[in-house]
Order: C-alpha cells, then sequence, then structure tokens
C-alpha cells in the first residue's frame, strides 16, 4: 500500500511540474507577441517620412507648374574604331580638344601596307603584259582561247588586289567627319591596336540638342515651335529654346513622351551632358 500510495505521489508531482512548464511557456509565447505588436505599432521618424512625402510634393509642383527636367545631349555622337591592325603614328588632339571637318584625328604607320600596295600593282602589271602577248600570240593561232581566258582572268585577280591594298592604305588616316570636340580619348599615341578598337569617342558640340520625358497629357497644349526656357544648374543661367519635335509613341505604363528642343543660339559654354529644368508657358 505505501508503494501504490508513493507512485500516486509521484504521479500527481509529474503532472503538476507539466502544467507549470506549460504555464511558463504560455506567459512567455504572450511576452513575445505583445512586443512583435509594439514594434510594428511604432510609427515612422519624420527623417523616413520626410523625403518621400517631399519628393511627391516637389514632383506634383513642379507638374502643375509644367516644368520639367531636361538635358544636353549632342546630335551628332560617334566611336571612332579602328579599321586596321597598326601602330598609331599619330593622335594630335586630346579630351576637349575642337577639331574642324576633315581634320586628322588618327594616323596609323601604314608602311607596311604601302609596301603590299607596291607589290600589288607591280603583279598587276605583269598581269596586263601577259594579257597583251597572249593576245598576240591568240592572233597567230599560236594559242588557244583557254590560255587565252586565263590570262584576263589572272589580270582581273591582280587588279582586285591593287585596289583592296588601296582601300587599306586609305584607312591609314582618320579624318574628321564634321566639327565637333573630343569627348573621350581611349589609346595612346604609339601604341598598337588590332582592326575594331575604339580609339576616339567625338562629339558635335555645335549643334545640342534637349531631351525630356513630359506626361502624355501636355500633348494638349504641347507642339512642335513652342518657346520655352531652359535653366541650366551648371551654370545657373537660363537659355531660350523651342520645341523641335515630338515623340513617336507614348509610354503605356509611365504615361510620358519623349520630347526634343532645340536651343536657339548655341553657346560655347553650353556642354553636352549638362541638366537643369524647362518651364513652359502656361497653356
Amino acid at each position: 500500500m505505501k508503494q501504490g500510495g508513493q507512485m500516486k505521489l509521484d504521479a500527481v508531482c509529474f503532472v503538476g511540474e507539466q502544467g507549470s512548464f506549460r504555464a511558463s511557456a504560455a506567459v512567455e509565447f504572450l511576452l513575445v507577441v505583445l512586443l512583435l505588436l509594439c514594434v510594428c505599432q511604432v510609427p515612422l521618424t519624420a527623417a523616413q517620412t520626410t523625403p518621400a512625402v517631399k519628393t511627391t510634393a516637389e514632383a506634383r509642383q513642379a507638374s502643375n507648374e509644367n516644368r520639367i527636367r531636361t538635358q544636353l545631349s549632342a546630335r551628332d555622337q560617334v566611336v571612332i574604331s579602328s579599321e586596321l591592325a597598326a601602330k598609331i603614328a599619330a593622335l594630335p588632339l586630346r579630351e576637349g580638344d575642337s577639331f574642324k571637318r576633315g581634320a586628322t584625328l588618327v594616323a596609323f604607320d601604314c608602311s607596311l601596307y604601302n609596301a603590299q600596295l607596291k607589290k600589288a600593282e607591280a603583279v598587276a602589271e605583269s598581269a596586263k603584259q601577259s594579257v597583251l602577248v597572249n593576245k598576240r600570240m591568240a592572233e597567230l593561232n599560236s594559242i588557244g582561247v583557254l590560255e587565252m581566258q586565263l590570262a584576263v582572268n589572272k589580270a582581273k585577280e591582280a587588279e582586285a588586289d591593287v585596289n583592296y591594298m588601296l582601300a587599306s592604305v586609305q584607312k591609314c588616316v582618320i579624318t574628321a567627319p564634321y566639327n565637333g570636340r573630343i569627348a573621350k580619348r581611349m589609346v595612346a599615341n604609339h601604341q598598337y591596336v588590332n582592326m575594331g578598337t575604339p580609339l576616339l569617342d567625338i562629339l558635335d558640340s555645335n549643334q545640342l540638342e534637349v531631351q525630356m520625358i513630359v506626361p502624355s497629357r501636355w500633348l494638349v497644349w504641347l507642339k512642335p515651335g513652342l518657346g520655352f526656357s531652359i535653366a541650366i544648374e551648371e551654370l545657373g543661367k537660363s537659355y531660350a529654346a523651342k520645341v523641335t519635335q515630338l515623340g513617336a509613341r507614348i509610354d503605356p505604363v509611365s504615361q510620358t513622351v519623349t520630347i526634343t528642343g532645340k536651343m536657339d543660339v548655341n553657346s560655347p559654354e553650353l556642354l553636352a551632358g549638362m541638366s537643369g529644368w524647362a518651364s513652359f508657358p502656361q497653356p
């Protein structure tokens, strides 16, 4: 009987300890839940909310005032690459330098190409003489038609080699396609370059365009020829411009369209890449 009573007492103690453990775990779980609820209900600080509100307000105000961000870009800009595998013999211009149309931008050391041209010309001359001799022999019935045709084909092949080498030699000097400036120089003088290597990034700084993206609803009153002003941030000055072209497509997601404008006066202080605000008159 004592043993039976002792077993019942031990069972009751175990059940009591297990219930106490469950109650403690439940209390800890409730504390964690309350702590998470408190953290989630903490309001955002002023530093977190101010930028978004300020940005939205600025965009709304700019749209109401018919102002939009804009950027100056060059109408013509190209990266000139090498069409030969040769060493650069002359690279006279540096970044920022101006040039005129037809000026030498890059000159290559083409001594090898010139030698190959002379060789091709000599072979072509020999082929021409061979044709003349074979023609005379054909008149005397000393050779057949096949031999005569082979001599003519060989002369044409030699002439094609001469034209190929002439085209290669003409690429030894790269001239400017228009008036402009050097935006970036990617190689150095006396450097050996392969065919297709980028050499210079050039742009036409005399014809700057105004690029901007405006709301599509502005198309109701925004037409080519409309005048507006541009406040360039880098210079702190305003310049007159006019709309020259409207975009061909409206972005269906953002409901915007690309607009191109032109400066009324091309000032030398204006550079491609400058940005600012374009202000349009109230419709």
